[in-house]
This record gives C-alpha cells, sequence and structure tokens, in this order.
C-alpha cells in the first residue's frame, strides 16, 4: 500500500513540473512576442525613410520663367524626358495680362522695356534647393523683343554654374533664339553654355523630345 501511495506521490510531482514548465514556455513566448512588435513597426519606418531619402537623385534641373504657360509646357516636357526636376522662375510681383500687353506703351513690360533699369525683377526664390547637385541645367523662358524675358536676369546673375552644362530653350510666336542665349551666357560669366532651341507657341511634346534625345546627356 505504502509502495503504491508512494508512486502516486511521484506521478504528481511529475505532472507539476511539466505544466510549470509549460507555463514558463508560454510566458517566454508572450514576451518574445510582444518585444518583436515595436521591432517591426521600427524597421518599416527605416524602410520609409529610405525611400524618401533615395527619391531624388536627380542630376539635372530644368528651369524656367514662363509668362502664358508655353515655356512651362515646354519645360514639362524636357523634366519628364530628363527626369529631371524643375524649378520655376517666379517674380515677386507676377505679371497680369494687362502687364504682358506689349501693344500698349504703358503696360509694364512695354515700360520695363523702354528704361532698362526698371528690368531688375525681384524674385521670390533665387537658387533652387541643392543647387551645387546639378550638372546640367535646362533654362528656358519666352523671348520679348528678342531678348529673353528679363525675369530670367536675376536668376541667371544670382547664381554660380561654374562646371554646369546649361542649355538654353525659348518660346515664341514668331522670334528665333537670337542672341538670347549668348547675353545670358555673358551675364552669368561661368558655365559651359550650349547652343539652345526656339519652340512655338503650341510646340508638340513629340518636336520638344526629339531635340532633347538628340542632345548628347550624360
Amino acid at each position: 500500500m505504502k509502495k503504491i501511495t508512494s508512486i502516486l506521490l511521484a506521478l504528481v510531482l511529475v505532472f507539476s513540473f511539466a505544466a510549470c514548465s509549460n507555463n514558463s514556455d508560454n510566458s517566454a513566448s508572450t514576451a518574445n512576442s510582444t518585444t518583436s512588435t515595436p521591432a517591426g513597426k521600427q524597421s518599416t519606418d527605416e524602410s520609409s525613410d529610405n525611400n524618401t531619402d533615395s527619391s531624388s537623385n536627380s542630376k539635372i534641373l530644368v528651369v524656367y520663367y514662363s509668362a502664358t504657360g508655353s515655356t512651362k509646357a515646354v519645360a514639362d516636357t524636357i523634366a519628364d524626358t530628363t527626369r529631371a526636376d524643375l524649378f520655376e522662375i517666379t517674380p515677386v510681383v507676377p505679371y497680369t495680362s494687362d502687364d504682358l500687353n506689349w501693344t500698349n506703351d504703358n503696360s509694364r513690360v512695354s515700360v520695363e522695356h523702354n528704361d532698362e533699369s526698371k528690368r531688375d525683377v525681384p524674385l521670390t526664390k533665387t537658387t533652387p534647393d541643392n543647387w551645387a547637385d546639378y550638372d546640367t541645367v535646362f533654362i528656358g523662358y519666352p523671348i520679348w523683343w528678342g531678348i529673353a524675358a528679363w525675369p530670367v536676369n536675376n536668376f541667371v546673375e544670382g547664381n554660380d554654374f561654374t562646371g554646369k552644362t546649361v542649355i538654353p530653350f525659348c518660346t515664341s510666336s514668331s522670334s528665333g533664339l537670337g542672341q538670347s542665349g549668348d547675353l545670358l551666357a555673358d551675364m552669368a560669366g561661368t558655365g559651359n553654355w550650349q547652343d539652345g532651341e526656339r519652340f512655338s507657341s503650341g510646340a508638340s511634346s513629340s518636336k520638344v523630345e526629339s531635340w532633347v534625345n538628340g542632345l548628347d546627356l550624360k
């Protein structure tokens, strides 16, 4: 009888130890599961940050001033074709449609054209972000009286183009590029300025793409 009692007590002890061991394992598993959740979230956040940091690796910048939207359309196509970044030159005081009426001697552009001292047009921002990172810079503008629209002047004068390839382009209803690019190059004093291209006010995207694809861009 005593032998049977001893055997039963031994079995009870074995089951008790087994139950304690299972509870301990479950607690450890639960603890590990709890601590792994923030780690997983941190990994996701880091991945998101890395994607954000690597989203813009372009070495080409398309800069433009657009009075009526024609130059903007060309600039957008160039940027899409080259996967470049865009920077719009914006005057502090924008030009209205009345300001742009060159047939009116009293309009803003006419007054500025007749008095060169009035062509100093302040800009909302002169230097693009990460300017030093760009190797190639397109500069676009409408032609006003045979030259580049003067809101571009302060951008050109306000930046150092050393080590950059600069490619001008313009839009006009009838005038050609003329000496506008050369005059801007003289104004800049730095940079490797290339021959530019003139586009009509309603130039097709395919024509712009064809020109860009013909350039020796690296």
